[in-house]
C-alpha cells in the first residue's frame, strides 16, 4: 500500500468530505483528488522531487502529485536558510537511484554536522503515522487535525499522514501565533492538534482567561521536546477534557510514546515502545528494531549506514535507561556529555531539574573548560517574562535535585536561546558565547 492509494481510496469513499484547510481555501477529497489528478504529469517512479513551499495546500498538491507519480519527496523547510537549503537541494541530486517503494526524504537538524537525508518507504510512513498512532491515541476518520508545525518537519509530516491517511481533515497554519491557533481550534472545531511544549506555552495565557476556546479538543500530541511537569499539570488542569500523549522518535525511527497519567506517574518517562517496536540498551544507548518502524537508511551515506546499522539494530545515538514496567527514560543524547572531576554529568538530566523551576523557561547545559575539573558544567537560562532570578537561586534549585558535582558551577541569562529552523537548541552557539 502506498500514500497515494490509502488517499485515493478515502477520495472514493467519501468525494464531499473536507479534507484540507489553508486559509481561506478548502477542499474536500474529491476536489483535492482532481488537483492531484491534473498535477501528477509524467511518471516519476524513484525521482527525488524536492517541495519547497510554505505551509499551505500546495505542499499537500505538491506532495502527493509526486508520490501519484511514483516519485519520491524530499520536504525543504522554507525556514532553513538559503545555504542550508541548497545543501540539501544538491545532496538530493546524487547519482544515485531511488527505489519504487521510497517515499519520503527527511533531513536531519544537523547540530552536530551535516544534515543526512533519512529515507523511509510508503510502508515506514503509513505504518508509523496510522497503524502506530491509532493504537496508541485511538485517532479515526472523523477527527480534525490541525498542524501547527512546519508541515516539511517529521511532525507535520505526522499530522498531514494522520488526517489523510485516515480519511479525516488537515487544518494547517500557514504561520503559527497564538491567537491564531486558538481561533482556529474553536472555528474548525479541532479534535487533534500538534502542540510542541513551546507552542502550548505561548497559548497558555489565552487558554487561562478562555478555555472553552479548546472545547472540542480531544487529543494533544507533544512532540519535539521534553514536556515539563509543571506544564502538563497546568494545561491539563485547564483543559481536563483533553487528552495529552508525548511521543519520541526521530526522523530515523518511531520508538514509544505515553499518555499524561503515565509521564506524571513517572516523571521523566517518554513511555512504553509502539506496537512491534522492538528496543533494547546496549553500553547506555537505545537501540531500536521494528517491521517499518526504522527508516530503510541514510540517503548515500554507506558509512553513516554502517555505523546507525549495526546487529540488526539501529543505534539512535541516544542514551536511555528502562524500567521494570518497561517504560524509556532518555537520559542524553551520547555525545552530549559533561565530564567533571571524572564523573559523567549528562546535560539532559540538569536540563530536566532547571526545568522543573516556576521561573525557568527554558534551559540548555553544556561542559565548558575548567581549570581544576577539566570542565564545569554551564546552564544558559531563559527566564519566564517578569520573573527575578539570581544565579545562586538557580545552582540551589539544581542542588536540590541533583547530586552536588551535577549541579552547575556558571549559570548565564539569556532573553532566548539561538535555534535552529527546526526550533533545536544550537549548543554550538553556547559553546562559542561561553561564560566570560
Amino acid at each position: 500500500m502506498r500514500l497515494e492509494q490509502l488517499f485515493f481510496r478515502h477520495a472514493a469513499r467519501r468525494p464531499g468530505h473536507l479534507a484540507v484547510v489553508c486559509g481561506a481555501r478548502r477542499l474536500t477529497y474529491d476536489e483535492l483528488r482532481q488537483t492531484i489528478e491534473k498535477r501528477k504529469g509524467r511518471p516519476r517512479v524513484g525521482e527525488r522531487v524536492a517541495v519547497q513551499v510554505p505551509n499551505s495546500i500546495e505542499f499537500v498538491e505538491q506532495a502527493y502529485a509526486a508520490w501519484a507519480s511514483g516519485a519520491v519527496v524530499v520536504p525543504v523547510n522554507t525556514r532553513l536558510s538559503p545555504q542550508e537549503a541548497q545543501f540539501i537541494l544538491e545532496d538530493a541530486k546524487a547519482e544515485v537511484p531511488s527505489d519504487a517503494d521510497d517515499c519520503l526524504i527527511l533531513y536531519t537538524s544537523g547540530t552536530t554536522g551535516r544534515p543526512k537525508g533519512a529515507v523511509s518507504t510508503h510502508a515506514n510512513v503509513i505504518v508509523q503515522n496510522i497503524e502506530h498512532h491509532v493504537a496508541a491515541w485511538g485517532i479515526g476518520e472523523d477527527d480534525r487535525f490541525l498542524a501547527t508545525t512546519p508541515l516539511a518537519h517529521r511532525a507535520g509530516i505526522g499530522r498531514l499522514v494522520n488526517a489523510l491517511g485516515l480519511g479525516g481533515t488537515l487544518v494547517i497554519m500557514e504561520k503559527f501565533d497564538a491567537a491564531g491557533a486558538l481561533a482556529l481550534i474553536e472555528r474548525e472545531r479541532i479534535t487533534v492538534a500538534g502542540l510542541p511544549p513551546t507552542v502550548i506555552r505561548m497559548m497558555l495565557p489565552a487558554i487561562r482567561s478562555d478555555p472553552g476556546t479548546c472545547r472540542s479538543l480531544r487529543r494533544v500530541i507533544v512532540s519535539t521536546e521534553a514536556f515539563p511537569p509543571h506544564l502538563m499539570r497546568e494545561v491539563s488542569a485547564l483543559l481536563p477534557h483533553t487528552a495529552f500523549y508525548g511521543v519520541y522518535g526521530m526522523s530515523e525511527a518511531a520508538v514509544s510514546s505515553a499518555s499524561l497519567e503515565e509521564q506524571l506517574e513517572r516523571p521523566g518517562t517518554v513511555g512504553r515502545p509502539l506496537p512491534g517496536v522492538e528496543v533494547r540498551i546496549e553500553a547506555g544507548e537505545l537501540l531500536v528494531r521494528g517491521k517499518d518502524a526504522v527508516m530503510k537508511g541514510y540517503f548515500n551515506r554507506p558509512a553513516a549506514n554502517a555505523e546507525a546499522f549495526r546487529g540488526g539494530w539501529f543505534h539512535t545515538g541516544d542514551l536511555a535507561r528502562q524500567d521494570a514496567d518497561g517504560y524509556l527514560y532518555i537520559v542524553d543524547r551520547k555525545k552530549d556529555m559533561v565530564v567533571t572531576g571524572g564523573y559523567n554529568v549528562y546535560s539532559k538530566e540538569v536540563e530536566q531539574a532547571l526545568a522543573r523551576h516556576p521561573d525557568i523557561a527554558d534551559a540548555a547545559v553544556i561542559g565548558v573548560p575548567d581549570a581544576l575539573y577539566g570542565e564545569a558544567v554551564a546552564a544558559f537560562v531563559e527566564p519566564r517574562p517578569g520573573a527575578r532570578l539570581d544565579a545562586q537561586a538557580v545552582i540551589e534549585h539544581c542542588r536540590a535535585l541533583l547530586a552536588g558535582y551535577k549541579k552547575p558551577r556558571h549559570v548565564v541569562f539569556v532573553e532566548s536561546l539561538p535555534r535552529n529552523s527546526l526550533g533545536k537548541v544550537l549548543k554550538s552557539e553556547l559553546r562559542k558565547r561561553g561564560v566570560g
